[in-house]
């Protein structure tokens, strides 16, 4: 199978290119060709900017795929330049969505496929709606091979967290400095966090599957923990103890529109401040076998030691010290 991931050597996309090397799949990749990423030795690469749809085309010219995945379309305009792109291109097209485009709030504790799709406080997901909307419709009117993916939570080089990480360090420096971190509400929300090499098992089931084709699909652990549960567990792997302080997502998000930092009123208000649990059940039905294997307080000792490995990765965000430190501050000063 000759498939094609745009992208392809990211936080979740480089645990797919691996698992579909491993299965022998004929892997092309997609991108500026400006990320290294070790157990991609294999794959064909074709270096151009998917942004640039003239220079993507030129770079496939004659050449069709059975599957394409784009890793890296975040807005309709990226899908409509797909859309020219890959129309009769290939016989499937995956678009990585968010799961952070279901109704928010609930109305219902427990997520599935058949979620409404709305979120008033994230752009960000109000985006992949939009992407989501033309691919559906060009799937009803057009016939176009779409499949929709809805990641959550999933992380391999990142620190997921709610406030204080992602691809810097910074979360882990404070803990480890015996410093405050800051944990939205009172940290008994639930919460999913899926390694991507366990979302990669599920997604490279989907490569090529014919029943695929028009539908849509979340792909999360089955783990469920609470946020404390979470910053816990990464300071455990970190080997200290939690300095953990609790701050309303109101208050989180004030502070950072106040220092520049608006997208975290989304990121809380619209995604990680509520209570959310994925019934899997569907993915299952698609991908027989398919389990999430890692739990989380393994998965981020992997994590940090690929932060410690090279002292480069442990970089720290001015921004995410600056706003732990003024939630802190406000928190021990009422």
């Amino acid at each position: 199978m000759k498939v094609l991931f745009i992208g392809g050597t990211g936080n979740i996309s480089a645990a797919c290119s691996r698992r579909a090397i491993h299965h022998d799949l004929d892997v092309y990749l997609l991108n500026r060709g400006k990320v290294k990423v070790p157990g991609l030795e294999g794959v064909t690469c074709i270096k151009a900017d998917i942004h640039r749809p003239e220079e993507v085309k030129k770079a496939i010219a004659g050449m069709t795929f059975d599957v394409v995945a784009n890793f890296i379309a975040f807005t309709p305009e990226d899908i409509r330049n797909d859309l020219e792109l890959f129309t009769g291109k290939t016989g499937q097209y995956i678009f990585i969505s968010s799961a952070s485009a279901y109704q928010k709030p609930q109305s219902h504790y427990l997520v599935t496929e058949s979620t409404p799709l709305a979120n008033p406080y994230w752009d960000y997901s109000r985006d992949k709606i939009a992407c989501e909307d033309l691919l559906m419709k060009a799937y009803r009117e057009d016939g176009f091979p779409v499949t929709i993916v809805r990641p959550s939570h999933t992380y391999d080089t990142v620190i997921p967290v709610s406030v204080g990480s992602w691809e810097d360090y910074t979360l882990v420096d404070r803990m480890k400095k015996g410093l405050p971190v800051i944990v939205h509400g009172d940290g008994s929300s639930l919460w999913t966090v899926t390694h991507s090499d366990d979302f990669a098992k599920a997604f490279t089931g989907l490569l090529g599957h014919q029943q695929a084709i028009g539908q849509s699909f979340h792909i999360t652990s089955d783990e469920v923990l609470n946020w404390n549960q979470i910053y816990e567990a990464v300071a455990e792997a970190a080997g200290v103890e939690p300095h953990i302080l609790h701050a309303s997502s109101d208050l989180i998000s004030d502070v950072a529109d106040s220092i520049g930092m608006p997208g975290m009123c989304g990121n809380l208000l619209g995604d990680k401040s509520l209570s959310v649990v994925f019934d899997n059940a569907k993915i299952k039905r698609f991908v027989p076998g398919f389990v999430a294997t890692i739990p989380f307080r393994q998965g981020i000792r992997r994590t940090i030691r690929w932060f410690e490995a090279k002292p480069e990765r442990m970089w720290i965000s001015k921004e995410n010290q600056l706003l732990m430190d003024k939630v802190a501050e406000k928190v021990m000063n009422r």
